[in-house]
């Protein structure tokens, strides 16, 4: 089966054709366009095997940049398809789906209805994702849709877990709860690490740490998450490129109460001018942070010692809510690729019993154990592949 995975954005489209089978999982080509319904609209394409290409291109909505898309796929020179019909199915990516979607779900007038409905709890992701949803329906008619959510990993939570200490019926009335996010990686990731240390999934104890310009941690127990760090929205939990992460409440109604300042400002400084850019004055990718801090910029080193300290906080908390961990699980760009990130915090998690290898550290995307042989909970680097595992739930929502 060839699956079109598409992750839209408001001004973007990205995806991925992979050729799925019981047997085969293989990626046939990626991409991206950019700057849909902006000026200078820009498209990646990638074929498997061959180097990226830019063409300039000029496209107002969704539905235009899929028919541009739609044109590359079936070129004769460098495309991967012969004739559309190839595309049995399309997986899209939406972000939130509430209470109601434990799991993936085939595309129909009510799941669009609750995506919609779910925008109130994510209006920067799911409106887009549903422009995506229906510009596929317009250019591929009758294929199936299958919308893969975020927050489905993470509904198996315990309401110990979601609830938050306030009165019960924000939480009934208004659906006021934490949900968490990067569900499809800490699946997949989960699933390849039990693969890779030969551990029965239905029994380990993982610490996942999906970490990139936004960044979450799972505490999954036999394939199910008992507690993670984002929240009702993508803002809570660890320090990120960006967003600030956890802060304490009052900090919101001083910035309102005492600044003077909007709620759309208050928004505008914690998801966009917060996290590492706050700390260490506008930088936000963490190769930038540790070349500053190598170079003595105080306030670089800070953001750093930041970042480790809240993201050991919760492997250790997570440690003892699991009662103890086969492994961490170290993923996304900074978690794949970053040593001195990785070096920093396993040198903290000693008294867990697990120990760097500094020799094994040295590795970049690539799976690999970076804990001493002794050590009693591993820490694993191990490359997610988000677009993989939204292909491979979109083929078994549509074969089972």
């Amino acid at each position: 089966m060839k699956v079109l995975v598409v992750n839209a954005g408001s001004s973007s489209l990205k995806f991925t054709v992979f050729h799925i089978t019981d047997g085969e999982r293989r990626m046939l080509a990626k991409g991206n366009i950019e700057r849909i319904g902006l000026k200078h609209p820009n498209f990646i394409y990638q074929r498997a095997g061959d180097a990226k290409t830019e063409i300039e291109v000029t496209i107002k909505d969704h539905a235009e940049a899929l028919k541009v898309l739609c044109d590359r796929l079936v070129d004769a020179e460098v495309g991967v398809l012969r004739d559309l019909s190839e595309i049995k199915a399309i997986g899209h990516r939406v972000v939130h789906g509430g209470e109601k979607f434990t799991s993936s779900a085939v595309v129909n007038h009510e799941v669009k209805k609750s995506i919609r409905d779910c925008a109130a709890l994510a209006p920067l992701h799911n409106p887009p994702n549903l422009v995506g949803i229906e510009a596929c329906e317009t250019v591929f008619p009758g294929t199936p849709n299958v919308a893969v959510f975020d927050t489905a990993f993470h509904q198996t939570m315990p309401p110990s877990s979601y609830l938050y200490a306030i009165p019960r019926e924000l939480y009934e009335r208004h659906h006021i709860r934490k949900y968490g996010f990067h569900g499809t990686s800490h699946k997949y990731v989960y699933g390849a690490t039990c693969e890779y240390l030969k551990l029965d999934p239905t029994k380990a104890r993982l610490i996942t740490c999906h970490l990139g310009n936004g960044g979450s941690i799972a505490a999954v127990h036999g394939g199910k998450v008992v507690d993670t760090t984002m929240g009702m929205t993508p803002l809570a939990g660890l320090v990120m490129g960006t967003r600030s992460g956890n802060v304490d409440a009052g900090v919101v109604l001083f910035l309102i109460r005492n600044l003077g300042m909007s709620v759309e400002a208050v928004d505008n400084l914690l998801n966009k001018q917060s996290g590492l850019a706050g700390l260490a004055d506008g930088k936000s990718d963490m190769r930038d942070i540790i070349s500053a801090a190598h170079h003595g910029d105080a306030h670089a080193q800070q953001a750093f010692q930041c970042f480790v300290q809240r993201l050991t906080s919760y492997i250790g908390a997570y440690f003892i809510v699991l009662q103890g961990a086969d492994a961490i699980v170290l993923t996304g760009g900074i978690g794949e690729n970053s040593a001195p990130v990785r070096e920093a915090v396993i040198a903290r998690l000693g008294v867990l019993g697990c120990f760097l290898d500094k020799s094994a550290n040295a590795v970049m995307g690539q799976a690999a154990v970076v804990s001493t042989p002794e050590s009693t909970m591993k820490a694993v680097v191990m490359p997610t592949n988000e677009e993989l595992m939204i292909a491979i739930e979109t083929q078994e929502m549509l074969t089972t």
